[in-house]
């Protein structure tokens, strides 16, 4: 049984934290149109948490199985410039992104959905899943979210990082409105 108090630990030292694209950030459907251009549905709430992210010092990036355009342009509309694309040993990217950056490998998490994802959630010092991710992947998510891939999952694990670390209340801060009386 994982507990909070680790799970809350791991995510206190990321440095980097990768998504997967199908079934995390979108909810997993391929749409295509008649002249085979792929297309995928993005969450606001997941994209300004990956933002949230980056604002306090942590590196996002994304590891995918998958090659389509909209991914790229989402990830320039976010500033998301570590994309990875047509994957197929997503630990081995890892690997390579971590050398890059000089971050080691427990300082790195992860959020998948599906068996593709397992080497390399089992790999990183974090790891998370949403609710509807694949049953196989459960025991290798540190942190299971309340909601579905391409719902709110990914903003509900970058909400989880930040107050991890202790910056919740500071990347929300320029947001809230003050308080009256």
């Amino acid at each position: 049984m994982i507990s909070l108090n680790d799970t809350q630990a791991r995510a206190r030292r990321l440095k980097l934290m990768a998504f997967d694209v199908d079934g995390v950030l979108s909810e997993g459907s391929l749409f295509y149109t008649d002249e085979g251009i792929e297309m995928k549905a993005f969450n606001s709430l997941d994209g300004l948490g990956m933002h949230m992210l980056q604002s306090a010092g942590i590196t996002v990036a994304i590891i995918t199985g998958r090659t389509a355009r909209c991914v790229e342009l989402r990830m320039q509309n976010l500033g998301i410039d570590i994309l990875y694309q047509g994957v197929s040993n997503k630990l081995e990217a890892l690997h390579d992104l971590l050398a890059k950056q000089g971050i080691s490998i427990d300082e790195a998490g992860y959020m998948g959905d599906d068996i593709v994802d397992l080497k390399i959630m089992g790999a990183c010092g974090f790891s998370a899943a949403p609710a509807d991710c694949h049953e196989a992947v459960k025991p290798y998510a540190r942190m299971l979210s309340s909601k579905i891939g391409g719902r709110g999952a990914v903003r509900e694990v970058c909400e989880f990082i930040l107050d991890a670390q202790g910056k919740l209340d500071a990347v929300l801060a320029p947001y809230l409105p003050a308080l009256t009386k």
